[in-house]
């Protein structure tokens, strides 16, 4: 049985006891890491991902934290004021051995998701989303007014207003209430408009 998994933006076509060298992973050596983006499956009956297999999954343990072949970039400008330079680059990589490939029970096998060095959990990745969608949904958005940023707009926040209506509604007794920030009449007339429609 083979599978073919994607990590590090590549594809890979492995067995069980492949040596396989990879992009470096968050994980240290000796420690068991799963590839969940398995992107087919082969074997006596092959299963195809669309995009990939749901519940299946390829394990392996994590060898050594390595650096790939040096390369070097050369640049040479010829002629009159010429010059030249030498840079040279080792790709840090993680070397695996694939020890197991699941066809299923991939999310109850307790295993650690193999994740790149610049990756961020799922639940993190998820967090700002929801920071940006509460105040749309506890108000309108502000930005929308000409000459309010994100920082004006935090300040009418806290000043308690949140919609356009309640901008719309201010009379100049209002505006000269407000200590955080300085309210335009600008702002009131261009509320008024984006409170009807």
């Amino acid at each position: 049985m083979f599978a073919v998994l994607k990590t590090g933006g590549k594809q890979y076509k492995v067995q069980a006891g492949d040596m396989l060298r990879v992009e470096k992973l968050a994980a240290d050596a000796g420690e068991t890491i799963q590839f969940n983006d398995i992107l087919m499956l082969g074997g006596d009956t092959p299963v195809v991902g669309v995009p990939f297999v749901d519940g299946a999954a390829v394990q392996a343990e994590v060898v050594d934290q390595i650096k790939g072949e040096k390369v070097i970039h050369f640049v040479k400008r010829r002629r009159k004021h010429s010059s030249k330079r030498t840079k040279g680059h080792r790709q840090k990589l993680t070397l695996v051995k694939i020890t197991e490939i699941l066809a299923s029970g991939a999310d109850k096998s307790g295993v650690k998701a193999a994740s790149g060095q610049g990756d961020a959990p799922a639940a993190a990745k998820a967090a700002p989303a929801a920071k940006k969608a509460a105040p749309a949904a506890s108000g309108d958005d502000l930005t929308e007014l000409t000459g309010v940023g994100p920082a004006a707009a935090k300040k009418l926040e806290e000043a308690g207003l949140t919609s356009f209506a309640q901008i719309a509604a201010l009379s100049d007794a209002d505006i000269a209430a407000i200590d955080a920030v300085k309210v335009k009449p600008e702002w009131v007339e261009q509320a008024k408009d984006l409170a009807k429609g």
